[in-house]
Order: structure tokens, then C-alpha cells, then sequence
């Protein structure tokens, strides 16, 4: 073999031998939630970069919103149709654009951000959709037997600005609360698991930095929502965790802020209510709307057994 040949072929071996070393971005044999691998700084750029980006586009949509309604105070606690509907659409921009960006710096499919290793599957998202309105359904109920004073409902009104804030939930809550989830349980959840290689301590790390940034950055200062928020996050991110994706966590949040924004507008007296997250805001009726989430975690639990078991005996009914 000559000289040039012979070059030729180590140089091939050594180039085989480095992309045999190179390591997928996306690891099918571990769960929903720990299968991202990158370098150890990109995490911390996929959480705050996007942070920022939604906190800026609120306070831009805000103000914009104040001009349109002549507000002298646009960042005050007071929802209008209008920061109602800035609220929603800056969120659900962050969501897409942590999907992009996590895309973009790690080369990853974004469908592995919805589910991985399976695809993403709508009856699943229905079932749990229906499932999640039943149970916030039973959660709002059980709180306006015992504590109705509790979320701030006063006496049912029907105006013009009652129409407009349901129209807006309507149409834009569910954008909302896919953005979240795709802000948090795609992108954050993962990232920061991927600072740990074992799975399950990936996935308590994942769930704990997820379920705090959900948390803080809902700026709830007082105690019981802080609680209650991080059991949110917490809640759906087991979900996403059991179900290998994003559908039951979605399913989730939709019908959790739907449900509850319908409620709040026809109790708020045909007036805007007010979102007020400081100090001595909540009390232990958030208990409640926590044993929901726990609730839902138990529903996705046993629905993901159950097609479980009932794939296992398809595959052994297939090979008889």
C-alpha cells in the first residue's frame, strides 16, 4: 500500500471513530424529561433569555394596552380585556420561541420537545383534556361551597366587559397555557435534567428548577401561592414525566385556566377582576386546587398503565 494510500485510509478510520464518539442531543432510551443531552451553559441560556424576552414584551404590551384605555397606571394588578389579552400573547410567544431557541443551540428535533420516544398522540390530549375539566370542574365547585370569598368572587354580573373577557379566554387562554408548557415542561424541564446523568436524579432536578422558575415568575410573594404555583409546576411536570409527553400537562393547564378565568370573570360583579399575587393573598383554600393537580398526576398515572398493559397483551395476543 503507498504512502498517500495509506493516509488516506487513517484518516478515514480517525474520522469514522470521532462521529462514532459524537454523542445524539436526543437519548430515546431514557424518559420524557431526562433524554436532552448538551453542554452545561445552554441551560442556563435557554432559561433566562426567554424569561427576559417575555418579561420585556409584557411590560411592552401593557403599556400599549394603558394608552389604548387611557390608564394612568398600566402595570397595576387589575386585568383588563386588553392586558388580559397582553398577558396571554407575550406568554405564548415565549413558549414558541424556547422551543426555537432550544432547537436552534442543541440541533434537536423540536417533535422530541412534545414527546419522545413516542409521537405525539391527540386522542391522548382529548382524553386528558376531558379528564382535566371534570376534576378543575369538581375543584372550583368544592371552593365555592366552602370558601367562595376565597378567590376574590363577588356577586355574578353580565356586561359588556364580562363578553369580552370570556371571549378572550376562550380564544386566547389555551395559546396561553400551551406556551407555558412549552416554555417550562419542553424546554426547561429537560435543560436542566441535562446537567445530571442519572435518570432519576435528572428528573428531580428538572422538575424542582422547572417548577421554581414557574413559580417566580409568576411573582407570587405570598406563601400560599407560592406553595400552591410550585405544586402546579411540580404536578405537570410528573405528567409529562409519566406520559413520555407534553399532551396531559397541556390538557392540564387549559382546562385549569379556561375554566377558572370563565369563573372569575362572571364573579367579578360584570367588572375586570384583579390578579393579585403579593403578600396575604392566599389561604388554605388553595389546598384544594392542589388536590386537583395531585388528582390529575393519579388520572395520568393509571391511564398510562392501563394503555400499557393493554399494548403489552396486544404485542402477546400478535406473536401467538
Amino acid at each position: 500500500m503507498s504512502k498517500e494510500k495509506r493516509v488516506e485510509v487513517e484518516n478515514d478510520a480517525a474520522e469514522g471513530a470521532s462521529l462514532k464518539n459524537v454523542r445524539p442531543a436526543v437519548d430515546s432510551t431514557k424518559p420524557f424529561g431526562a433524554h436532552l443531552r448538551m453542554s452545561w451553559w445552554k441551560p442556563l441560556v435557554i432559561i433566562g433569555v426567554p424569561s427576559v424576552i417575555m418579561v420585556v414584551l409584557q411590560i411592552m404590551l401593557y403599556q400599549v394596552a394603558g394608552l389604548i384605555e387611557g390608564s394612568a397606571d398600566p402595570m397595576s394588578a387589575t386585568l383588563t380585556p386588553l392586558k388580559f389579552l397582553a398577558a396571554n400573547v407575550s406568554i405564548a410567544a415565549t413558549g414558541i420561541l424556547s422551543v426555537l431557541l432550544l432547537v436552534w443551540m442543541t440541533k434537536v428535533p423540536w417533535r422530541s420537545l412534545i414527546s419522545s420516544p413516542r409521537a405525539f398522540d391527540r386522542r391522548r390530549l382529548v382524553q386528558y383534556l376531558i379528564g382535566a375539566a371534570l376534576l378543575v370542574g369538581v375543584g372550583i365547585g368544592v371552593i365555592a361551597l366552602v370558601a367562595p370569598e376565597a378567590p376574590g368572587w363577588t356577586t355574578f354580573g353580565f356586561t359588556g366587559t364580562t363578553i369580552a373577557m370570556l371571549v378572550l379566554t376562550l380564544l386566547s387562554t389555551p395559546l396561553q397555557s400551551v406556551g407555558e408548557e412549552l416554555m417550562y415542561r419542553s424546554t426547561v424541564m429537560p435543560a436542566a435534567a441535562s446537567w445530571v446523568r442519572p435518570v432519576l436524579p435528572a428528573l428531580v432536578l428538572g422538575i424542582v428548577v422547572s417548577s421554581l422558575h414557574f413559580t417566580v415568575m409568576h411573582g407570587a410573594f405570598d406563601p400560599w401561592l407560592f406553595g400552591y404555583l410550585f405544586v402546579i409546576g411540580a404536578s405537570t411536570g410528573l405528567m409529562t414525566v409519566i406520559s413520555r409527553g407534553i399532551e396531559a400537562s397541556i390538557a392540564f393547564h387549559v382546562a385549569n385556566n379556561v375554566m377558572l378565568s370563565i369563573v372569575n370573570s362572571l364573579m367579578a360583579g360584570g367588572k375586570v377582576y384583579t390578579l393579585d399575587r403579593s403578600t396575604e393573598t392566599g389561604d388554605a383554600s388553595l389546598l384544594i386546587l392542589a388536590a386537583v393537580n395531585v388528582a390529575m398526576v393519579a388520572f395520568v398515572w393509571m391511564r398510562e398503565r392501563r394503555a400499557g398493559v393493554a399494548q403489552q397483551l396486544e404485542l402477546t395476543n400478535d406473536m401467538k
